[in-house]
């Protein structure tokens, strides 16, 4: 989602904020207390913001990189701005966990506001690590020969998400963990199959080429204004699969108890209803993601806190 409003692209911390109305998944629901919706937001403003720069989405007019200390004639260059943003990072474990210290407090104030979230829950390094590591490889690599290399790729770039959510809640175990991971890398997938062309302007692709083979499917194929029938029958595999990781991450929900219970029904059933927003146009992604609508999601919603799928 591009910044066109004037007042957003003045304020970045507002725009990049602002996204997180037009994700398939609820990011903090009115339902919880407002100092978990506070956590959760920063830790989304991270992971957004991350992938902006890693997109070459950021609000126009360079304030991100000002902040960031990149000087304005490399503002567009990537990797010197994940650089900048990593350096940022350390500032908020940094010291006395980035209140002050040698390096001082983070500039960017989605880093700050990171900082108080940071040292309530005891946070560690790694998951945001792992997400700045996810869009420097998306500078370097642009596509994936096998399946289990999406897999990879997604350890990286979604599931520390999920591990940040279990960590910002306090209810980390390794079971809850893996079946959190198979909910992140399935919302990944999902999302690469509804931005397959939004992808593809930026010359990547992620779908798997030994799919896209056995399937007859060239990536010229995808530059079509919709989809023929053999890119609609990988798009309808690729959501198989998704749909598998989200069955086996649906258990997660039931582990948990109160309004978790209920947030973490809200991602697994963002993720079907975008399965069955595809579905419903037939797989064809090619003209623009597919959309499903409020009651969709709640009907999704009510199966799984239901367990019935």
């Amino acid at each position: 989602m591009t910044v066109t409003d004037p007042a957003q692209a003045a304020d970045p911390e507002r725009a990049t904020l602002a996204k997180a109305a037009h994700e398939n998944f609820p990011v903090a629901p009115f339902f919880l207390p407002r100092g978990r919706r506070a956590d959760l937001m920063a830790v989304y403003g991270f992971a957004r913001l991350v992938d902006d720069i890693g997109d070459g989405d950021l609000a126009p007019g360079g304030a991100d990189a000002r902040l960031l200390g990149v000087p304005a004639e490399h503002a567009d260059d990537r990797l010197r701005m994940l650089d900048a943003f990593e350096e940022d990072l350390h500032r908020v474990f940094g010291g006395s966990g980035g209140s002050g210290g040698s390096e001082g407090a983070p500039r960017h104030p989605l880093l700050r506001r990171l900082v108080p979230t940071a040292r309530r829950c005891a946070l560690t390094p790694e998951p945001f690590l792992g997400l700045i590591a996810a869009n420097r490889q998306d500078q370097l690599v642009a596509r994936y020969e096998t399946y289990d290399d999406l897999l990879a790729y997604c350890e990286l770039s979604a599931n520390p998400v999920g591990r940040l959510v279990l960590a910002v809640t306090g209810t980390s175990t390794p079971e809850r963990i893996r079946r959190s991971d198979a909910v992140c890398t399935a919302l990944q997938i999902v999302e690469h199959l509804q931005d397959v062309a939004e992808d593809l302007g930026r010359d990547r692709v992620y779908l798997p080429a030994e799919d896209m083979k056995r399937f007859h499917v060239q990536e010229e194929d995808l530059a079509a204004p919709t989809a023929n029938a053999s890119v609609r029958a990988l798009i309808a595999y690729e959501a198989g699969r998704a749909r598998d990781l989200l069955n086996e991450g649906a258990p997660l929900v039931g582990s948990v108890h109160g309004r978790l219970r209920l947030l973490l029904a809200g991602f697994v059933a963002g993720g079907r209803a975008a399965l069955h927003a595809i579905a419903a146009a037939d797989h064809d992604v090619l003209p623009g993601p597919p959309k499903h609508g409020k009651v969709q999601l709640l009907r999704e919603a009510g199966v799984v806190l239901r367990g019935e799928g």
